[in-house]
């Protein structure tokens, strides 16, 4: 896949994140298949996942759907883990994604490898990079290191990011304007249709949703929350 194909797929569209670690009550890689089936049946034209390994759920999924598939693993919890390694990027290509996710952030790597060594590896093996932002700088640099997608996953998430409630949709304004060639994907914290459409607006080729659509956990949250706090308020 070129990233001109990627990008006539994807352009002006929604992007779903089957996802669930462990511990969760999703956490099957049979559930996981499932919940990308039903995401496509209901307009999503990719599935973002994770998995590799001892959770294979990246080639179920790969298996299951017929539309492109952003793959990734995360080894750890802290620091740089998304797809940390040029070896578990190619895992993930190995696995059959399309396209393999992976943070750009400025950060160390734990192979003390460049992120633009891990976008050599992949594009050899026939691959695609969304790299993983959290800032403009992210963006910038993960550019220049050769990435064929530009995200705003880690707005929020890093030391020197902003801390948002929601989206960090000045970060995606930010990044049109620095970069306006790249392929760009808003995702973080998308927790309703009406940030989607701003993200498209503000310059997002697409969107990545996750929570707000595959965890019941959360979404059930939300309505517990309101119902809760509607009581006082009979009339």
């Amino acid at each position: 896949m070129t990233v001109e194909e990627l990008l006539t797929i994807i352009s002006g569209k929604l992007i779903v994140s089957c996802q669930a670690g462990h511990g969760h009550a999703l956490r099957d890689t049979g559930t996981i298949e499932r919940m990308a089936r039903a995401a496509v049946d209901g307009g999503a034209v990719a599935i973002r996942c994770g998995g590799v390994g001892g959770t294979p759920d990246v080639a179920a999924v790969v298996s299951a759907v017929k539309v492109p598939v952003i793959g990734l693993t995360k080894i750890g919890a802290e620091g740089v883990f998304i797809t940390p390694t040029r070896e578990s990027a190619l895992e993930v290509v190995d696995s059959g994604a399309q396209i393999v996710a992976a943070d750009a952030t400025l950060r160390p790597r734990p192979d003390g490898l460049t992120f633009a060594d891990t976008v050599d590896a992949v594009h050899d093996r026939g691959g695609l990079v969304m790299a993983d932002c959290g800032t403009l700088e992210d963006g910038i640099a993960a550019a220049a290191a050769g990435a064929d997608i530009i995200s705003s996953t880690l707005a929020g998430y890093t030391e020197n990011s902003r801390r948002l409630a929601g989206p960090d949709l000045e970060l995606i304004s930010e990044l049109r304007q620095a970069l306006p060639d790249v392929v760009l994907i808003a995702e973080g914290r998308y927790h309703s249709p009406e940030d989607a459409a701003r993200a498209i607006a503000l310059g997002a080729d697409s969107v990545v949703v996750g929570t707000a659509i595959t965890d019941p956990a959360f979404i059930t949250s939300k309505f517990a929350a309101a119902v809760s706090g509607a009581e006082g308020q009979r009339v």
